[in-house]
């Protein structure tokens, strides 16, 4: 048992400073001045001057290292436990990219598997940027339904010259069966879509939900930031009732002088300005994935995203766009946790995992907690994965 006491709750909304006990892995009680039996062995943590919010939730990371879009030498490197538990991430949603054939969903099961016996929560996507889905089973359907781990397939690839150039009726069919994989199966089914520089843009997207039956909330699509044109039709996209996930920046000053990338703070700060649900919007670091430049399709170098770029970009929204922490948080919180149905997940509230941050006045990571265990104190790594 853990009690964290004195400690100015966000859960993401504020609740003012609380007393936080947590027992089993699992927030048991929250108010003030909590009295506990002297017979129980009680870990206290004193939280006096401190903030504790939900644990990070990255809901798009490339757990196995991305495939080298500029050869073989260029695939990146694998996430570790560690490399995610610094930088606040207790929960990790793991995607396949470009390369569905050196990087595969059996691998990608593993290594979820793997993260979630370290301590954290992991969950996947089947499939990788390729329509027809590469699936462990035989269809995707039957992906979601057996595989506890899976919540949906992604990232598929559109309005970019990677992808596999699906047909609408190849697309359409890809949403139809992730969504009967989450209706039979109880989780959401969502489609995660990887958005390319294309004039397309969201085209697939809105004809799909505009000629079938299949929904909007059925769709994530990421990278909405990559470029004005493409933000502009997410942001009309939004307005509409659309989920978006944007792509966070390590080091967004060097990427707007070679492309025209939106800013995420700049971006979520128009959308909520022009009235879009502030529970729509998320963040991921496309973590591990490559990110790589090209010219004329040309391939002209290549960086790594990290993980580390999530709270980063909160704390823009906070500093340069003045959006109150309470609403900055959401989207590494309570929203994804609600768009991909992750049950006792991105909140701060009694029954729920006890999945923490607990920060400095200036958003500084001192403590993460996952599932009740303390992963990162003082700032300190505490627990290691295997080969770290």
């Amino acid at each position: 048992m853990k009690l964290i006491r004195n400690i100015e709750v966000y859960a993401p909304e504020k609740l003012g400073v609380k007393d936080v006990l947590i027992a089993g892995g699992k927030i048991c009680k929250i108010g003030e001045n909590l009295e506990i039996s002297p017979c129980l062995d009680v870990e206290v943590i004193d939280g006096s001057g401190k903030i504790l919010l939900p644990g990070f939730i990255d809901c798009h990371v490339h757990v196995l290292g991305g495939g080298g879009e500029g050869g073989f030498a260029n695939r990146t490197p694998e996430a570790t436990l560690s490399g995610l538990t610094r930088y606040g991430i207790t929960t990790v949603v793991g995607c396949l990219g470009t390369d569905g054939i050196g990087r595969h969903v059996e691998g990608l099961i593993a290594k979820v598997k793997g993260l979630n016996a370290q301590g954290i929560t992991a969950y996947a996507y089947t499939g990788s940027y390729e329509i027809p889905v590469h699936t462990v089973t035989d269809s995707i359907v039957k992906d979601i339904m057996m595989i506890e781990e899976v919540l949906g397939v992604g990232e598929i690839a559109i309005s970019d010259h990677r992808s596999s150039q699906p047909s609408f009726e190849a697309f359409a069919k890809v949403c139809a069966d992730s969504r009967l994989g989450g209706i039979l199966s109880g989780k959401a089914g969502i489609i995660n879509i990887h958005l390319g520089d294309s004039p397309r843009c969201m085209d697939l997207i809105e004809q799909v939900i505009a000629e079938t039956e299949i929904p909007a909330t059925q769709f994530l699509p990421t990278h909405v930031n990559r470029n004005a044109m493409l933000f502009d039709k997410a942001v009309e996209y939004a307005k509409n009732g659309g989920a978006v996930d944007f792509t966070g920046n390590e080091d967004i000053d060097y990427w707007e002088t070679i492309c025209d990338e939106v800013r995420v703070s700049t971006g979520i700060k128009r959308m909520l300005d022009e009235g879009v649900d502030s529970d729509l919007i998320t963040i991921s670091s496309d973590g591990q994935g490559s990110l790589p430049i090209f010219k004329d399709g040309q391939f002209m170098g290549m960086g790594v995203g990290c993980s580390s770029c999530l709270l980063k970009e909160v704390k823009e929204c906070i500093t340069r766009e003045n959006i109150p922490l309470e609403i900055a948080i959401k989207p590494i919180t309570s929203n994804p946790a609600k768009i991909l149905k992750l049950e006792n997940k991105g909140r701060i509230a009694e029954g729920m995992d006890a999945d923490f941050c607990i920060m400095t006045q200036e958003l500084d990571i001192d403590t993460v907690i996952a599932k009740g265990q303390i992963m990162v104190e003082n700032g300190e790594i505490m627990v290691r994965g295997n080969f770290e």
